[in-house]
C-alpha cells in the first residue's frame, strides 16, 4: 500500500466539502477519483499532495516513496525551449554528465595517484549514469513530447510563447519523465487530442508506479483504471473495476439503499400506527406500552433517503419541423490560411437522422469546417448546400447568443415563454444550475458556465440540425450522460466536433476523420473507427504519395534524375546498387525514429539505449555511403 486516507474532512467556513474520505491506493494500482463538478475532488488531491491541510483525519504515505502532482492549471515560468524545459526535470542526470566531462578533462592532464583517484571517481559516476539510463534521456524526452502531441518543429519554441494548455502538456511530460512512485493527475487529458490521449492511456498502462486520476474522460478511465473512488456528498465510496463497472455497481448500491430506506419507513409507519392505537385505549397498561414503543422508535438508527440520481432526469428533444432527407451537401470544399492548407476537395453528404462526429488532431481544421457550414468563414473553393426545411442550431465556445444582463432563469423564460417554472428549472439542473444558481446574472458566469447555458438553450430550440463544437466541455459525467441520452433519441440530425471518445462511441452513427488534409469516412461509432483506422490511413497515405509524386519532385525523384545524368560517365549498375543501400539505411533510420515515440518504448530505458546506438551507427554508415555516392556521380 502506497497511500491510505482515514476519515479526512475539510470545510471552507460553513461549507463542508469533504465529510469522510477513507480509502487506500495499492502499489502499481490505477485508480480514479470521480464525482460531480464541485464535489471536492481537486481539494482532496491538494490534501494528498500536501498543498492543503485537512481539518481532521489521517493521511499515510509510504516511507521513502515519491509523489508527483499535475494540477489542472499550471503556471510555468521559464526562458527555456520546450525540449530544454522537459529535459531540465532530470537536472540530476544533466549535472552528472557535465561532471563526467569535467573529470575527463582533468584526467587527460593527470598522472600517478591523482590520475588513479580521478579515474575511480569517473567510474563511479559512469556506473550511476548507466543505471539511470542517462544516454537514452534525449530519446526518451523526444518520445514523450511526440506522444503528447508536440511536433519536432515545436521542440525549439520558447515556453513563454505557449498557451496555458500547451504549458500543462509540458508539465505532464516532465512528470512522466520524473517517474514518481505515485502519480496524481488532475484532468490530464483536458488539453490532449484523441491521438495524444490514446498515447497517454497506453503509457500509463505500462507505468511502473501507482496512478491516481481525476478525469471526466470515461473512455480513458474504462481503458486504464481498476478501481473507482466516488466522492458523493463529501463521502468516498470505493468500487472495484473500470468506469463502466462502477456505474452499474453504483446504481445497484443506490437501489439497495433505497429499498432499505423504504423498508424502514414502512416499519416506522407501522409502529406509529400501533402507538396511536394504544393511545386511543386510554388505559394505564396501553399508555405504558405506547411509551415503550415510542422510546424504541426514538432510538432507531434512521436510514437516510439516498439522493435521487441526477441521471434519471430525461431530456427529450423533438424538432417541430421534419427536414428533407438530404440535410447537408458539401462538394469540392477547400480552406487554408496563408500558405497552410487545412483541407481540399472535401465531399460530404449528411442525411436526416444521422449523428456524425468530426475528429482529428488539434489544429487540423475541424472547428473551421463547422464555421464554414455556418457561414462564419468563407471557403477558398467548393460549395455548401443545406436541404429543404433544414433549420440549424449552432453551439461554439464563444456563446454569442447570451444576454449578460439577464438571469439564467430569464434567459430561458424570455426565449421560451410557454415553458413553466418546473420545466425551466429541470432543464437548467440538467446542465448543473440548481437552487439559487438560476437567479445569477449571465454576465457573472465563467466561460464554462456560459457554455453550459448556451447548450441548454440550443437543446430547447426548434432546430432540426444541431451543429455542436465540443459540447461536453465543462460538463461533469452525469450531465454528459443526460446529454448523450437526449442526443441518441433526438429525431433530428447531428453534426459535432468532440475529443470525448466515450461520448462519440455512445452517440455517433458515422465518423468523419480529418487526416492529412483529407476527410476519411467511417460508417460506425468510435469502436468501429479504431478497428478500421489503420487500414484507412494506409490507403490515404498511398493515395497521398501518388499525388505528391505527380505534383513535385521529392528526394527520391531528385536522386533518380542525378542517376540519369551519371549514366553518361559511370557504371549504371554500381550507382543503382549504392542508391538502394542508401534507401535501405534511410528506411531503417525512419523505423528507429518511429520506434522512439511508441508508448511501449518510452518507459523501456534499455530499449531506448539500443535504439540510440543503432541510429548513431546507421547515421555514420549513411554519411559514408553519401560520400561514395558523390564521388561516383
Amino acid at each position: 500500500m502506497i497511500l491510505a486516507l482515514s476519515h479526512i474532512t475539510k470545510a471552507f467556513l460553513e461549507d463542508i466539502v469533504i465529510k469522510d474520505a477513507t480509502f487506500h491506493i495499492e502499489d502499481h494500482e490505477r485508480a480514479a477519483l470521480v464525482g460531480n463538478n464541485g464535489a471536492g475532488k481537486t481539494t482532496l488531491f491538494r490534501i494528498i499532495s500536501g498543498a492543503m491541510e485537512p481539518d481532521s483525519g489521517d493521511l499515510v504515505f509510504a516511507k521513502d516513496r515519491t509523489m508527483g502532482y499535475l494540477s489542472q492549471h499550471t503556471e510555468l515560468l521559464s526562458d527555456r525551449t520546450v525540449f530544454d524545459e522537459v529535459m531540465s526535470i532530470r537536472r540530476d542526470l544533466l549535472d552528472l554528465e557535465q561532471g563526467m566531462r569535467e573529470l575527463e578533462r582533468l584526467i587527460s592532464g593527470a598522472k600517478g595517484e591523482e590520475l588513479e583517484a580521478l579515474v575511480k571517481r569517473h567510474s563511479a559516476m559512469q556506473d550511476r549514469f548507466d543505471e539511470e539510463n542517462g544516454y537514452a534521456l534525449e530519446s526518451e524526452v523526444t518520445g514523450v513530447l511526440r506522444g503528447l502531441g508536440f511536433t519536432e518543429r515545436e521542440f525549439g519554441l520558447p515556453v513563454q510563447a505557449l498557451s496555458g494548455g500547451e504549458k500543462t502538456r509540458i508539465a505532464l511530460g516532465k512528470l512522466l519523465l520524473l517517474k514518481p512512485d505515485l502519480l496524481l493527475l488532475d484532468e490530464p487529458t483536458n488539453h490532449l487530442d484523441i491521438n495524444a490521449t490514446a498515447w497517454l492511456e497506453t503509457y500509463l498502462q505500462g507505468y511502473p508506479g501507482a496512478v491516481f486520476i481525476i478525469s471526466h474522460d470515461r473512455y480513458f478511465l474504462d481503458k486504464l483504471v481498476s478501481k473507482v473512488i466516488d466522492l458523493t456528498q463529501g463521502v468516498c465510496y470505493s468500487y472495484s473495476g473500470n468506469y463502466t463497472a462502477f456505474t452499474g455497481k453504483k446504481k445497484a448500491v443506490w437501489e439497495a439503499k433505497l429499498r432499505e430506506y423504504e423498508k424502514q419507513q414502512r416499519e416506522i409507519r407501522r409502529q406509529e400506527a400501533i402507538i396511536e392505537r394504544f393511545r386511543r385505549y386510554n388505559t394505564e397498561e396501553y399508555y405504558v406500552k405506547a411509551k415503550s414503543r415510542e422510546k424504541l422508535l426514538s432510538h432507531m438508527e434512521r436510514i437516510e433517503k439516498p439522493t435521487e440520481e441526477d441521471n434519471e432526469m430525461k431530456l427529450r428533444l423533438v424538432p417541430n419541423v421534419l427536414s428533407g432527407n438530404d440535410v447537408l451537401s458539401i462538394r469540392g470544399l477547400g480552406k487554408g490560411f496563408g500558405s497552410r492548407t487545412l483541407f481540399s476537395d472535401a465531399n460530404i453528404e449528411i442525411r436526416r437522422g444521422e449523428r456524425v462526429a468530426v475528429i482529428g488532431d488539434n489544429g487540423t481544421g475541424k472547428s473551421t469546417l463547422l464555421k464554414l457550414i455556418m457561414g462564419r468563414e468563407e471557403p477558398d473553393s467548393g460549395e455548401i448546400e443545406t436541404g429543404a426545411k433544414v433549420f440549424i442550431g449552432y453551439f461554439d465556445q464563444e456563446h454569442q447568443t447570451l444576454s449578460p444582463e439577464k438571469t439564467l432563469f430569464s434567459e430561458i423564460s424570455d426565449e421560451y415563454p410557454l415553458m413553466n417554472n418546473t420545466a425551466i428549472r429541470n432543464m437548467l439542473a440538467a446542465f448543473l444550475f440548481t437552487g439559487d444558481d438560476v437567479y445569477k446574472l449571465v454576465g457573472d458566469l465563467s466561460g464554462g458556465e456560459q457554455g453550459r447555458l448556451s447548450l441548454a438553450k440550443i437543446m430547447l430550440s426548434d432546430v432540426n440540425f444541431l451543429i455542436l463544437d465540443e459540447p461536453t466541455n465543462h460538463l461533469d459525467m452525469t450531465s454528459k450522460e443526460i446529454l448523450e441520452n437526449a442526443l441518441v433519441s433526438y429525431e433530428g440530425t447531428l453534426l459535432y466536433v468532440s475529443h470525448d471518445r466515450y461520448f462519440i462511441n455512445a452517440t455517433a452513427t458515422r465518423i468523419i476523420e480529418l487526416y492529412h488534409r483529407k476527410f476519411l469516412i467511417y460508417p460506425g461509432n468510435y469502436d468501429y473507427y479504431l478497428e478500421k483506422k489503420d487500414l484507412m490511413h494506409a490507403l490515404a497515405d498511398q493515395d497521398m504519395d501518388r499525388q505528391e509524386a505527380g505534383k513535385k519532385e521529392g528526394k527520391e525523384l531528385f536522386l533518380q534524375k542525378k542517376a540519369e545524368e551519371a549514366r553518361k560517365r559511370k557504371s549504371e549498375n554500381d550507382i543503382r546498387k549504392l542508391e538502394d543501400e542508401i534507401s535501405a539505411i534511410e528506411e531503417k533510420i525512419r523505423a528507429i525514429d518511429d520506434a522512439f515515440s511508441r508508448p511501449e518504448n518510452a518507459t523501456d530505458s534499455k530499449k531506448l539505449t539500443e535504439l540510440t546506438q543503432d541510429r548513431k551507427n546507421l547515421s555514420d554508415l549513411l554519411d559514408q555511403k553519401y560520400l561514395l555516392w558523390e564521388q561516383l556521380v
